[in-house]
């Protein structure tokens, strides 16, 4: 199983949102290219990158930056954050990003994730953000009545190389992922689930472990440890030799 840092990034900056609100920012690095030089000295072989202001205005802001970080860094990297046309999806995949992430557009614009699967399989993860196990769009903003599991499903054998499942109630406030919720993911979508929200402390991450038998390929931890109330290299320690890419 892999340990994720994110590095979510907004007016150059290494920062992160309380609950997705952009009104209640905590800025870590002033450069977002340091924070991602930082984990990857400290032991990740994979970085977590969002592009809020993407996610925002709908372009991206921060190209120059992750492919500053994809060639000189030389980690896998997956890139989320608006993403909702093949031109963006190019655009990242051609600079050499690992797998580009599509949240909103999941469930709004089903043709364009099927298309971008076909296109680049194993290449689309679903970013699937969920509050009481119904999905949230746009920025935690809109509700639906699909659950993680249903639209997981929906995309079986499309190319998909995973779904990363994101507990809103627990994301940048800790409390331990949702580890039923990740595990029926896991179990019931069938494709690769990478686990987010809710990391705080090492034992977080000890209680993600053992859902790596169910398909749990991995977990993001962001801000535990900008904080300091988790250890990259014991986390990573702690998950060694049960690594994984997100194709499986």
């Amino acid at each position: 199983m892999v340990v994720i840092p994110a590095v979510d990034m907004m007016g150059g900056r290494a920062v992160r949102l309380s609950q997705g609100d952009f009104n209640k920012e905590t800025r870590y690095f002033e450069d977002s290219f340091d924070a991602a030089r930082n984990w990857v000295e400290c032991g990740a072989k994979r970085l977590h990158l969002v592009d809020l202001d993407a996610a925002k205005k709908g372009a991206p802001a921060h190209m120059d930056t992750v492919a500053r970080i994809v060639r000189e860094l030389r980690v896998p990297v997956e890139i989320g954050g608006g993403i909702r046309s093949m031109d963006i999806v190019e655009k990242y995949l051609g600079i050499g990003v690992g797998w580009v992430i599509v949240g909103t557009a999941a469930v709004d614009d089903r043709d364009f994730v099927l298309t971008a699967a076909s296109r680049f399989p194993d290449r689309i993860i679903l970013g699937i953000d969920a509050r009481d196990g119904l999905v949230k769009t746009k920025g935690w903003t809109e509700g639906t009545a699909l659950t993680a599991v249903e639209l997981a499903r929906s995309y079986i054998n499309t190319g998909i190389a995973a779904v990363i499942y994101t507990d809103i109630a627990k994301d940048g406030v800790g409390g331990g992922v949702d580890i039923e919720g990740t595990r029926r993911l896991a179990v019931d979508g069938k494709i690769p689930t990478i686990a987010s929200g809710g990391i705080k402390y090492i034992d977080d991450i000890r209680a993600v472990i053992p859902l790596e038998k169910d398909g749990v390929i991995g977990v993001i931890a962001g801000r535990s440890l900008y904080e300091g109330t988790l250890d990259l290299a014991e986390a990573i320690r702690e998950a060694d030799g049960k690594k994984a890419t997100a194709g499986g």
